[in-house]
């Protein structure tokens, strides 16, 4: 029976001097011509393990000309090794090549850059690093719906195809079954003949649809796949995301930034206990110091600013940024990292943000200039998510509807929830992969999505 590195690691006492089962990929090969050792990593651990072979071991000779990326089976004897940096071995009794790997596999046991690893992104979770990012995104999953489901709320699977647009943006993917060049030779659509007999799209949120749960069910979540048309190349920005919304019924803006909190900090200490090893590597080898910084946060008490405030703070600092600090206007990055590392030394909530920079459906407050909207502002990385209490009066949402174009009638499936039995309620987003960037120091969004779609790129 086979015997999981995983297991072997977290219990490996229990296996002393007892014969084990494995099998996996060699990292390494090391021949000394009458004994070598094998690095052998299985995928259930971020940790390789050593594997000793010697002129006893059945497949001696084959196993010395091993190359690196060939998967094995290694039957062999555990042995402990506390004085060494890894506390146990294993004496292998019989070692079996199961699938061969020619000389020009890329993966080779040497540091490649991270661009030549995106080229290879189906064969780069072999290495340390991608082991690593993925494992923590697994974990960071996991303990998102932990917390959630903890806190009692309902997962919601919303749609991916969408004849809405809940940003109001007109950023999106269109999808269509009808026949394009046809259409470039006659240069009409006629969308009766689509596959749905109108424009549909991509989605870029599932907030709206979350919405409507919420007001059946009260607290609810989304944790999913979105999609931006924007051709931004920046290290932040994906064509194909995941976003985790939560959605809040009878809850406010103090409420959603109690919870924001609670998910940040919960998710922190769940991926330091559940991933230590993969955090170590990251502290040492991507950005030192990243388990103090993270352990900072989880044990800070967010700070809570209003956007005024916060523009006020950054026009009287003593520094000169590169961008003028604005009423009215967004932040920049270099504004979001003076008020979380110089000034507040912690996460920051910067609230009631003017309307004018803010979606449709945020409600307005009583100075008819801002929102009730909130952005979270962590050190290090600046904004990882962004929510509001919604607007549900119907009467002004409507009005500012109509103010920015967008069609009542298209979205009347949505008025409803504030024609039937509505209530205040409020919500957040985050960006999944913002948040894994975060907890592992990787600072390039294509380094933390698996297969990543960005402009002029969908390989694999």
């Amino acid at each position: 029976m086979r015997n999981l590195l995983w297991q072997i690691f977290k219990d490996y006492q229990d296996y002393a001097d007892k014969e084990v089962l494995i099998r996996g990929w060699v990292r390494n090969n090391r021949d000394q011509k009458s004994f070598g050792f094998l690095m052998v990593n299985d995928g259930t651990h971020f940790n390789t393990v050593q594997v000793v072979y010697d002129s006893d071991t059945e497949g001696f000779e084959e196993a010395r000309k091993f190359r690196v990326g060939v998967s094995v089976e290694v039957k062999g004897k555990l042995l402990l090794t506390p004085n060494n940096s890894q506390p146990f071995e294993i004496h292998a009794l019989k070692i079996v090549l199961l699938g061969d790997c020619p000389e020009n596999y890329p993966i080779q046991p040497k540091r490649h850059s991270r661009e030549f690893l995106r080229e290879n992104a189906h064969l780069r979770v072999r290495t340390n690093l991608f082991s690593a990012v993925f494992r923590v995104r697994s974990v960071a999953a996991r303990a998102i719906h932990e917390f959630f489901q903890q806190q009692r709320f309902v997962y919601v699977h919303t749609p991916l195809l969408t004849a809405s647009d809940c940003e109001g943006a007109g950023q999106m993917f269109q999808v269509t079954t009808l026949d394009l060049n046809k259409i470039a030779k006659e240069g009409v659509v006629d969308y009766s003949k689509d596959f749905f007999g109108k424009p549909a799209n991509l989605t870029v949120s599932g907030q709206l649809e979350a919405e409507t749960y919420a007001m059946g069910f009260g607290n609810v979540y989304t944790f999913g796949p979105t999609f931006r048309a924007e051709n931004s190349n920046t290290q932040r920005h994906a064509s194909e995301f995941w976003m985790i919304e939560p959605e809040m019924a009878f809850a406010d803006l103090s409420d959603v930034m109690d919870t924001m909190e609670d998910m940040i900090k919960f998710i922190i200490r769940f991926v330091l206990k559940e991933t230590s090893d993969e955090m170590k590597f990251f502290d040492q080898f991507v950005e030192k110091g990243l388990i103090d910084r993270l352990t900072h946060v989880a044990n800070s008490s967010f700070v809570r600013v209003t956007h005024e405030d916060a523009i006020t703070i950054l026009r009287e600092a003593k520094c000169k940024f590169e961008n003028e600090p604005k009423y009215g206007e967004d932040l920049a990055t270099e504004h979001e990292k003076y008020l979380t590392e110089v000034y507040f030394k912690s996460p920051v909530f910067v609230t009631n943000w003017p309307k004018d920079i803010k979606a449709f459906y945020m409600r307005q407050n009583a100075d008819g200039k801002t929102v009730a909207a909130v952005d979270l502002l962590v050190p290090g990385s600046g904004e990882l998510c962004g929510g509001s209490q919604r607007e549900e009066r119907l009467d002004l949402l409507l009005k500012r509807m109509n103010e920015l174009g967008i069609e009542p009638e298209s979205m009347d499936w949505y008025l409803d929830t504030r024609r039937y039995g509505g209530c205040i309620h409020s919500g957040f987003g985050m960006g999944f992969e913002r948040l894994i960037m975060y907890l592992t120091g990787v600072e390039n969004i294509r380094d933390v999505i698996p297969f990543p779609r960005t402009p002029k790129n969908i390989e694999f």
